[in-house]
């Protein structure tokens, strides 16, 4: 039996994940624009090719881990160069999935639990200062971790730096009667 190092099973099932995320809203992806990025107020929006096909280059990339920036946000999807010097605040999103591949550093990362002192911050997104209670995971290089929409998650502990991907798939809008 051959022997793979973990390593490339790692980024083998990083890569199957980043690309089941995007297969899953490809279709949303042809009628679906950039939005532009108000973090990044000087950078074009990278847009697609003839095929659908959107590239953002490797300069590109790397500029946007120098402090944590969005490469992309679409309606269906959003794809973050994400960085962490610190702890954060609680997130909860009501529709956005988020799929995290950690690329470097350390942080624990607890979900679940009930927010203290919740405020909304914009249509489908709450904050807040802590969490009490929820399930407490330790995240290193190479981890792969899905955050399922309406699930709270806070970064409460950080080794800088922290760097991640992040892939936010944007659920449907609630629709009058659905109860969402």
């Amino acid at each position: 039996m051959r022997s793979f190092p973990v390593r490339c099973v790692a980024s083998s099932l990083a890569a199957s994940v980043l690309g089941l995320a995007f297969a899953v809203t490809a279709r949303a992806q042809a009628t679906a624009g950039p939005i532009p990025n108000p973090a990044a107020p000087t950078a074009a929006a990278p847009a697609p090719d003839g095929d659908g096909v959107i590239l953002i280059g490797a300069a590109t990339t790397r500029e946007g881990f120098v402090k944590g920036r969005p490469l992309i946000e679409t309606a269906a999807y959003k794809v973050h160069a994400s960085r962490r010097d610190a702890p954060g605040i609680v997130e909860v999103h009501a529709r956005d999935t988020d799929i995290f591949y950690v690329l470097d550093g350390t942080a624990t990362l607890v979900t679940g639990g009930h927010p203290v002192d919740a405020k909304t911050t914009a249509a489908d997104e709450t904050r807040a200062a802590r969490l009490d209670g929820g399930t407490t995971r330790a995240l290193a290089k190479g981890d792969i971790v899905i955050i399922p929409s309406g699930v709270p998650h806070w970064f409460r502990d950080v080794q800088a730096p922290f760097l991640y991907y992040t892939v936010k798939v944007t659920g449907p809008a609630p629709t009058a009667g659905s109860g969402r």
